[in-house]
């Protein structure tokens, strides 16, 4: 018997042209983000877009960005990371501590800066890679563990006084640009070379896609594992970096929230919790976002309490939209 063939159903048709949407996120992003900017200049009558707010929005969402950068290394394969702000704090809390009171240019607590922020990064991944241990669990343990490390470095108060040069890698300009911005811009630069021209990222997005072919077609999975984390450990060191210098002090209020943030801004930019799939344009547009969100809604003068509320609504609708985009 011959089968009734007929037009697709509207449900059918509606079903399709959603998933073309979705299937050219950083498109829609963009739209998004332009849909934002409109809406919170209507909402704060042009303050929202005045050069001097604009600046402020990329200073902000710098030190977040190269924290999302690090994060979506270890999203792509599939994983996650919740030890970025404990990370960050410890990393500021004991720079801080070798550099209060000088004047010179800091290298040397910069370089065991981020050295910190490597080598707790190389911890996690060694628990996750070759021990095998769950990645929720292990950086939720180590985002303690630097809490309670910080802590007893600097006993609960805050470290202050500075050399000039850190306030510089905070607030400074080259050519017109801030610092921070800049540091951002070549996180941006050198992550996207890694991930399109190198064996190595094309591994991590196997990784992330199939584990176990990626294993069976000669990829060290083991080894790719390990190498993120180092990186999001070493990027959320060097966004403490630009926090500490932006800040211009160091406390126990430092990085916090900042795991949260980069989670939000990395799905937001349409990297797959599954792992996979996404791109560094993608989180670029994601910390874009975030950044105008937080200024908007800190312009206008929206409780925190509620600020957290939108952002927990943000992070639930980009996972839901992944879902469907993998369905």
């Amino acid at each position: 018997m011959a089968e009734n063939v007929g037009p697709p159903s509207t449900s059918g048709r509606a079903q399709k042209i959603v998933k073309r949407l979705l299937g050219h996120e950083n498109a829609v992003l963009v739209i998004i983000l332009i849909a934002l900017i409109a809406v919170l200049s209507g909402l704060t009558k042009g303050k929202s877009v005045t050069g001097t707010n604009v600046m402020n929005v990329l200073l902000q969402a710098s030190g977040r960005g190269v924290a999302s950068v690090g994060q979506a290394f270890v999203i792509l394969t599939g994983g996650i990371d919740l030890s970025v702000g404990g990370i960050a704090l410890m990393a500021m809390i004991l720079a801080a501590s070798m550099m209060t009171g000088t004047t010179a240019f800091p290298a040397g607590p910069i370089a065991v800066m981020l050295l910190v922020g490597a080598s707790i990064g190389s911890f996690t991944g060694t628990a996750v890679s070759r021990i095998g241990m769950p990645a929720l669990i292990v950086t939720l343990a180590v985002w303690k563990i630097m809490e309670g490390a910080s802590f007893l470095v600097c006993h609960g108060y805050t470290i202050a006084e500075l050399p000039p040069s850190v306030s510089f890698i905070g607030s400074g300009r080259v050519g017109g640009v801030p610092v921070p911005v800049i540091i951002f811009i070549v996180v941006l630069v050198v992550a996207y070379f890694i991930l399109y021209h190198t064996t190595f990222g094309r591994s991590v997005y196997a990784v992330g896609g199939n584990p176990v072919s990626a294993w069976l077609s000669g990829v060290k999975t083991k080894n790719i594992l390990f190498g993120v984390y180092v990186i999001c450990g070493f990027m959320a060191a060097l966004a403490g970096l630009i926090l500490l210098g932006r800040m211009a002090c160091a406390s126990m209020a430092a990085g916090v929230g900042l795991e949260l943030d980069s989670i939000a801004a990395v799905v937001i930019g349409g990297v797959s919790l599954m792992g996979g799939r996404g791109t560094i344009i993608g989180v670029l547009i994601g910390v874009m976002i975030m950044g105008v969100v937080n200024n908007g809604m800190n312009i206008i003068g929206i409780h925190p309490a509620f600020q957290s509320i939108v952002k927990g609504l943000i992070i639930f609708a980009a996972v839901a939209i992944d879902y469907l985009r993998r369905r």
